[in-house]
């Protein structure tokens, strides 16, 4: 089966990464055929404005891809810039899909709600006039066919009116003091590629003809949608796309320092580029359980971030013991994290070991990753020779 993901070139990696998205890329490399693609087209979405640091950041993606275990003699890696025939496709694509189909993704608004920080804001919205709108819609004079449907309809559409309102000033400006946005955010956001990036996505799937896309379950909306586009190009010009299934991957939700989710935007997270000081100051740090504050308190392990980490890096014998012990109150925080250090290293240190090497053979690896998009652009080449003989261009 031909699979295909790919990543945005953001850094350096980290746990969450790891967990989250590369060991099942590995686990897939020895059962099927796989395209691993760094996204920088997709890095302009957020960060069209600071582009300086995209070429640094696809450097520590490809050391850290190779470092954690994706084979290039297994996979093709490849930077999705260097297969042009993607643009090509993607103008396409964008001629025949629906806006409509962009603005509906739950993703898109997920996304723009929580960079702009105004997910309350729009729940606030919904929730104060939701009786209107049912007052409304009872006094509709046509038989509405499906109730709820119709009312989350109005009750989105309503509350984008607000939103907008709001950073235009229709609205106090108060509201925007206090979630700390302005009206530039809200702009530097509303763009056509962040609304269009949904259909770049299609592309990188559909151009490779990939039968399969590991994601989460929060993304099987983008699949939906490269399903819907392949459905709507087939019809009209003939079979060219196949539509590809998600492969549903449950990962765990990695916590960081802080007990949050791990990522670098939080300042929470541990890098495979950090070193064994800097990840030790980093693990005696890690947020714990607050009814937990000395030894001698019992200590709830089930919440405790650094018993999570236990759980998967210290062994299973050990972790019963530090579970008891937590609960007793014999084992102190300080002493449990020194633990979960000693564990976390034995993990972190032949990676961090295989990535200095790997960073000392940069040019080989860059080498190899034009070979793979040289590999990936003839396979796109060759399947947009086919969309331009069924469109008749």
């Amino acid at each position: 089966m031909k699979v295909l993901s790919g990543m945005r070139p953001t850094g350096k990696l980290h746990l969450g990464h790891y967990f989250g998205v590369i060991k099942n890329w590995v686990e897939l490399q020895e059962k099927h055929e796989t395209f691993y693609m760094i996204a920088d087209w997709h890095a302009l979405t957020t960060a069209y404005k600071n582009t300086e640091q995209i070429k640094e950041n696809i450097e520590q993606v490809m050391i850290d891809w190779i470092a954690l275990g994706l084979d290039p003699n297994k996979s093709t890696l490849f930077i999705q810039s260097e297969v042009k025939e993607e643009l090509e496709l993607f103008l396409i694509f964008s001629m025949i899909t629906p806006k409509s189909w962009l603005e509906w993704n739950p993703t898109y608004k997920d996304m723009k709600l929580n960079l702009l920080r105004i997910s309350d804001l729009e729940l606030s919205f919904k929730g104060g006039l939701r009786d209107l709108v049912k007052e409304f819609l009872a006094k509709v004079p046509y038989k509405i066919v499906d109730f709820e449907a119709f009312e989350e309809v109005i009750l989105d559409t309503l509350s984008d009116s607000f939103i907008r309102a709001v950073f235009e000033g229709l609205l106090e400006p108060e509201i925007l003091n206090r979630l700390n946005v302005s009206k530039r955010d809200f702009y530097d956001t509303d763009t056509y590629g962040f609304l269009g990036y949904p259909v770049l996505q299609a592309v990188d799937i559909l151009i490779y003809k990939a039968e399969a896309v590991p994601v989460g379950e929060d993304q099987l909306p983008h699949i939906e949608l490269s399903r819907e586009i392949a459905r709507r190009f087939n019809q009209l010009y003939g079979e060219v796309f196949p539509e590809p299934k998600a492969l549903l991957t449950e990962t765990p939700r990695l916590l960081g320092t802080d007990g949050r989710k791990m990522s670098k935007s939080y300042n929470n997270a541990i890098f495979f580029a950090d070193g064994k000081e800097e990840v030790r100051q980093k693990v005696m740090k890690f947020f714990t359980d607050p009814q937990k504050l000395r030894k001698g308190d019992p200590g709830r392990p089930h919440i405790c971030p650094v018993f999570f980490y236990h759980r998967l890096f210290t062994n299973s014998e050990k972790t019963q013991q530090i579970e008891v012990d937590c609960m007793s109150g014999t084992l102190g925080c300080v002493d449990c994290k020194k633990i979960m250090f000693e564990s976390l290293e034995s993990f972190l240190e032949p990676i961090r070991e295989k990535r200095l090497e790997v960073e000392k053979s940069i040019k080989d690896i860059k080498e190899v990753f034009m070979e793979g998009s040289q590999r990936a652009r003839q396979i796109a080449r060759q399947t947009l020779e086919e969309v331009k003989e069924k469109m008749k261009l």
